[in-house]
């Protein structure tokens, strides 16, 4: 009998891969491409759409030619993507209007602050359950249509169509299907998250046509059939990554919690079928809907620089070669010297949403060596996971007993042991390491049948490794209340 596979397009901030796997939820096989990042101003992050669409094309095939596969043994395509990061393109044809606008780009800061304070500011907190920010893809729609002469009045027409990533993966892989699901649409501050589809009220707050919006689909649930890349096989899954990785961890019960520690880390809880509103900084957000359920949602702690900051340690300042050598680094030293480093570069993300913050180095002295500055960088993921959890524990009513942890950074086991030492609860990577990879392709293959439920998957999780607390209470909060000083220094940094 010839074996058959899911493949996951992972369109991620930094590359794209496409993935395939086998019944068993194993990697087979895998091709990844880097894009190119834009900076065109500070504090401005721009992709090309077009870029990344070609990439996909040729690492869809790359990777079924690795894995000595053919596309006829594709039971279904799943998609996870960075969520909040928008393209806008022409409807006829096919092409990006410019770039696209990133998650971290923060060039909507000035228009934030001036919509918090409008009447129907309120309303649209309430509706999407988020709070105003720049994190979210509403205001950079606005602001696209605010900087191209006419493409307002395009828009209304239906011309100029917007999506965040899957959406644009999707349209280019089916030859025209406009859709999202309701994980990435929950990012947007446009979505009801309560009747899962655009809320009129906060698309008239912002100004944007309803003529430019996909239709809101479930998260699992077969959206069509590709003609490109993966000619004839169904597109089963869209999930934005944070859901994705929820997902592919087996978080499906309430109270189930995983971070993701990439280019940001986000840590999601799973709430089930009730919308919990946070009250300590969290974002309320959908988990996953399969098709004919009622929807799953999450809190989330949403931090934007975690293993960006290894890759600005590496790039910017050049104090190591390969993101890999600031474990070996940060061991030369065996503490920070008392130097902390707070990655505000985009503002401050959960629990705090600053957005005027900007990043510092305290604790600077003569002593201070490169190894305490990795160090530093490897402590500041860990301490900004503690604010989130303490977060999540004040708001859902539970002490978090476990985390299950993915994303590349878990490759570093000192900073693995030092996330168990601050939280002061075991820290566990399941041996697929691929988790919001895995999410999609689960997503996909139960909706066409290839696997049969969710217990089936989470047969599928095995423990790899585990990091369990050694540091002692007193030392933990007094490095935590230094933390919380240096934090306090970023704020306030861009003046209005």
């Amino acid at each position: 009998m010839t074996e058959r596979y899911v493949v996951a397009i992972d369109q991620g901030t930094t590359s794209t891969r496409c993935i395939v796997f086998d019944r068993r939820g194993q990697l087979v096989s895998l091709a990844q491409q880097e894009h190119k990042q834009y900076y065109p101003k500070p504090g401005w992050v721009e992709h090309d759409a077009a870029e990344i669409w070609r990439n996909v094309e040729r690492l869809g095939p790359e990777a079924l030619r690795r894995a000595g596969a053919t596309v006829d043994q594709v039971a279904a395509v799943g998609i996870a993507n960075q969520r909040e990061t928008t393209v806008l393109w022409d409807r006829v044809t096919g092409q990006p209007i410019g770039h696209a606008v990133v998650w971290q780009d923060t060039r909507t800061d000035t228009m934030v602050s001036e919509l918090d304070t409008e009447p129907g500011a309120d309303g649209v907190r309430h509706r999407s359950a988020l709070p105003l920010a720049t994190y979210f893809s509403g205001p950079r729609i606005r602001w696209m249509l605010d900087h191209h002469p006419g493409l307002q009045e395009r828009a209304e027409r239906g011309e100029v169509l917007f999506g965040t990533m899957e959406t644009w993966l999707i349209w280019k892989l089916t030859g025209g299907l406009h859709v999202t699901d309701v994980t990435n649409a929950s990012r947007t501050l446009l979505l009801d998250v309560h009747t899962l589809d655009w809320s009129p009220e906060s698309l008239a707050f912002f100004g944007i046509p309803r003529a430019m919006l996909p239709d809101v689909r479930p998260s699992i649930g077969v959206f069509g059939t590709a003609t490109a890349a993966f000619p004839g096989v169904r597109i089963g899954a869209a999930l934005g990554d944070q859901q994705a990785a929820l997902f592919g961890q087996t978080c499906f019960a309430p109270g189930e919690a995983k971070c993701t520690y990439g280019t940001g880390s986000f840590l999601l809880l799973n709430t089930g079928s009730e919308l919990v509103r946070s009250t300590h900084g969290l974002l309320s957000t959908v988990a996953y809907q399969i098709k004919g359920e009622p929807a799953a949602y999450a809190l989330e702690g949403s931090i934007a620089i975690t293993g960006s900051l290894v890759q600005w340690f590496r790039d910017q300042l050049e104090l190591i070669t390969s993101a890999p050598e600031i474990e070996t680094l940060a061991r030369t030293v065996t503490d920070n010297g008392g130097c902390y480093i707070v990655p505000a570069f985009s503002g401050l993300y959960a629990p705090y949403w600053r957005s005027e913050a900007r990043g510092v180095i305290v604790g600077l002295t003569s002593y201070i060596t490169k190894g305490h500055l990795a160090r530093a960088v490897l402590e500041a993921s860990a301490w900004q996971t503690r604010e989130v959890v303490d977060a999540m524990n004040a708001d859902s009513g539970l002490a978090l007993k476990t985390l299950r942890v993915d994303g590349g950074m878990t490759a570093d086991n000192l900073l693995m042991q030092f996330i168990a030492d601050v939280l002061d609860v075991p820290v566990v990577r399941p041996l697929a390491a691929e988790t919001v990879s895995l999410g999609a392709a689960y997503g996909a293959g139960l909706a066409v049948g290839y696997w049969p439920d969710l217990e089936g998957l989470r047969q599928n999780w095995h423990r790899a490794a585990q990091w369990l607390p050694t540091m002692e209470a007193t030392k933990r909060e007094t490095e935590y209340a230094n933390w919380q000083r240096a934090v306090s220094r970023t704020f306030d940094w861009i003046q209005a």
